[in-house]
Formats: structure tokens, C-alpha cells, sequence
């Protein structure tokens, strides 16, 4: 059964590299290429890559403008980035190797050279810090500083308490949106793994097709869930409504 750590295959100095740090490095360098590829490669005439890409990037635009509005130019290049890379890492760590290559650091352990990025408690935590910093550094220079720490403090001793309740809230959304995103892909790893030690061929298939629409489901979640976390506090307290919230409790709950 995979550990929750992930395992270290070798250092470079002082620091330890880990087989989910390998697969997050081969992600990011998907992506670049990707990226590059399509810079260089756009044509007036598109090819099938490049229609997939530009309807992918329409679709994604469109969802970004209907939610957040007159925001959503500085919010969609956060919200796709979480999408990408979250959904190749979820779909490439269902490639056949990953979990059951590696080497023996004891006669019943495994070491796997590669492990699925998001099944590591570490890469969805850092996502996470990263979107609520990306979110209240945006909130800063869309509505400005005054605007921002209005939101959580305040000379009237009700807004104040709400105030410190937002603060709250603010945490525990790093602790939300990791843990949800970790735990999903590390119990589908788990799932595969012990369907896959007692049934060799076609047994797994459900599961794995499962797996797909997972990958796909949490990439989704995060991402909308930053988005509507910067769509909140891209807009002035006074002119906040409950929809957006709205909206926040209903993907949470997926």
C-alpha cells in the first residue's frame, strides 16, 4: 500500500528528491512544451491541437467571465494554471509504471520511482497556499488596501467579530482545498492499487475509468473554487452578495 510521504529516490545536495517531485517536474515540463509548441506553431488555419487548445482556453475564459465579471481577465490566468496542472498530473499518474516501478529498499517495499504529484500531501498543500496568497494579493490591488482590511477588522464590535471569523475562514480554505484534492487522488492510488494486486487484467478497467472522471472532477473543483475564492474578494465588501457564496458551498459539497 502506498505511504502517505512520498519516498526519496536520491538527493542533490542537501536536498531529497522524491519520486512525486520527479512527476511534478515531468508536469511542469509537459506544460512548457505544450506552451511553446502552440506559441510557435498558431496558424490563421488551425489545426486539430490547436482548435482542442483554443476551445479549451474559450471554455475556461467564458466560465471565468460569467463568474467573475468585470475581474475575470486577472483571474483567469490563475484559475487555467490551476486546471492544467492538476488535471495532467492526475491523468499521467494513471500511466501504466507509476506505483509499480521502482526498486526494493526491503524484500516487501517498494520504492516506485514515480508517484502521482497529488496523491503528495506537500504539492496540494503548496497549491493551496499559493491560491490564497494569489487571492488576497489580488484583492489588495483590485480594491485596494482600505478595502482589504475592512473586510476583517473594524471599529463596530459585530463587523469585528465577523471580521475575525473571516480570518478563520480564510485558513481553513487552505485546509479545504488541500485535503480534499490529496485525499481524492490518494484513495483512487490506493483503490488501483489493491484491485490491481488481485485482479491482473479487466477488473481494474471500472475502476480506472473511474479514476479518469476523478482526475478530471478534482482538477475542476479547485480550480472553480479559486476562482470563486478571487471573486469574492476581487470585489468590494460593501457590494459582496450572497450568490458567489452560494456558489462556494455548492462545489465544496462536489
Amino acid at each position: 500500500m502506498a505511504s502517505f510521504s512520498p519516498e526519496t529516490i536520491t538527493h542533490v545536495g542537501f536536498l531529497p528528491i522524491t519520486n512525486t517531485l520527479i512527476h511534478t517536474l515531468f508536469v511542469d515540463g509537459v506544460l512548457i512544451a505544450i506552451s511553446v509548441y502552440v506559441s510557435k506553431n498558431t496558424k490563421q488555419i488551425p489545426s486539430f491541437f490547436q482548435n482542442m487548445m483554443e476551445g479549451l482556453m474559450e471554455v475556461g475564459y467564458n466560465l471565468t467571465k460569467s463568474i467573475a465579471q468585470k475581474t475575470h481577465e486577472y483571474i483567469f490566468p490563475f484559475a487555467m494554471s490551476f486546471f492544467l496542472f492538476i488535471f495532467v498530473a492526475n491523468i499521467t499518474s494513471l500511466f501504466p509504471g507509476f506505483g509499480s516501478i521502482g526498486f526494493f529498499e526491503t524484500k516487501k517495499h517498494l520504492v516506485p520511482l514515480l508517484r502521482g504529484a497529488t496523491s503528495d500531501l506537500n504539492v496540494t498543500l503548496a497549491l493551496a497556499v499559493v491560491s490564497i496568497i494569489a487571492t488576497h494579493a489580488l484583492s489588495i490591488k483590485l480594491t485596494g488596501i482600505k478595502n482589504y482590511l475592512g473586510r476583517f477588522f473594524s471599529l463596530n464590535p459585530i463587523l469585528l467579530f465577523v471580521g475575525i471569523l473571516e480570518i478563520v475562514a480564510e485558513i481553513t480554505k487552505v485546509i479545504s482545498l488541500s485535503f480534499r484534492l490529496f485525499g481524492n487522488i490518494y484513495a483512487g492510488e490506493v483503490a488501483l492499487m489493491t484491485v490491481s494486486g488481485l485482479f491482473a487484467f479487466l477488473f481494474p478497467l471500472p475502476f480506472l475509468f473511474l479514476e479518469n472522471i476523478v482526475a478530471l472532477v478534482q482538477a475542476l473543483v479547485f480550480s472553480i473554487l479559486t476562482l470563486v475564492f478571487m471573486a469574492i474578494l476581487t470585489t468590494p465588501h460593501h457590494l459582496s452578495h450572497g450568490t458567489s457564496r452560494h456558489v462556494v458551498r455548492e462545489v465544496s459539497s462536489s
